[in-house]
């Protein structure tokens, strides 16, 4: 990570959760092989494949406005299931697989850590695009619930992160927001580094691969794990006294 200067003296974080705090890979691969079982079907890498192409294109549609969170989750069974010629319910499976996507808490390296030594420093909070009791499910099986002044989920705001909008609707619920003093901590480009910039906060991206920044939009700071937050939190709290 490049040297960080003037880092500003924050005091609300706002986490994404999915491959930011838990890890959203293993809980999806757990779900999606329970889910193949439980409909008779041999689980293949191809089918997850397929499935994962599948399932981004119908988000990104989301993030852009172009179709709503319950067509995206009503719709990617069926349409994924006709790929194999198998008729299915699609709002059905969505539940089945929710069931299942509710028990994968596997929280990624350092998570718990970082989160239970900045608790008592700054406000935590969180931001996602998931659902509301599945995400809550998680976070409080994760054990990492507790540590969160508020959920914010896309679910029960109306909006969507990178929307202004959903936004918005978090600042106006956090007691004494200042954006001057928020970071956004993600490792979605279009949905945290994007809605950060479109909110007019700060943002922190999470980039473990070393991914290309695909956007017009740079991040504030950039990270290859959670531990390096630390690291820049502590580094601005002692740079402010």
């Amino acid at each position: 990570m490049e040297e960080v200067r003037d880092v500003k003296k924050y005091q609300t974080l706002l986490f994404d959760v999915d491959d930011t705090l838990l890890d959203f890979a293993a809980a999806e691969d757990q779900a999606f092989r329970l889910l193949l079982q439980e409909q008779g079907v041999s689980y293949k890498e191809e089918w997850k494949r397929q499935y994962q192409q599948l399932n981004q294109g119908l988000w990104k549609s989301f993030e852009a406005g172009g179709i709503t969170r319950d067509e995206v989750v009503n719709t990617r069974f069926t349409l994924f299931f006709e790929k194999m010629g198998k008729k299915v319910d699609g709002a059905l499976l969505e539940q089945s697989y929710r069931e299942y996507l509710g028990e994968g808490n596997q929280l990624l390296d350092g998570a718990m850590d970082l989160i239970a030594k900045i608790s008592n420093h700054f406000d935590l909070y969180i931001v996602t695009n998931g659902m509301s009791a599945t995400q809550e499910k998680r976070l409080k099986s994760s054990g990492l619930y507790p540590f969160f002044k508020a959920i914010f989920v896309s679910e029960d705001t109306g909006y969507q992160k990178p929307m202004k909008e959903f936004f918005d609707y978090c600042f106006d619920r956090i007691p004494s927001f200042n954006k001057e003093t928020a970071l956004i901590i993600g490792d979605s480009l279009s949905a945290d580094i994007q809605g950060g910039h479109n909110a007019g906060i700060d943002t922190c991206w999470i980039n473990p691969l070393k991914m290309d920044n695909s956007l017009d939009v740079q991040p504030t700071y950039e990270i290859a794990k959670l531990e390096e937050l630390f690291l820049l939190l502590k580094r601005e709290k002692q740079s402010s006294h």
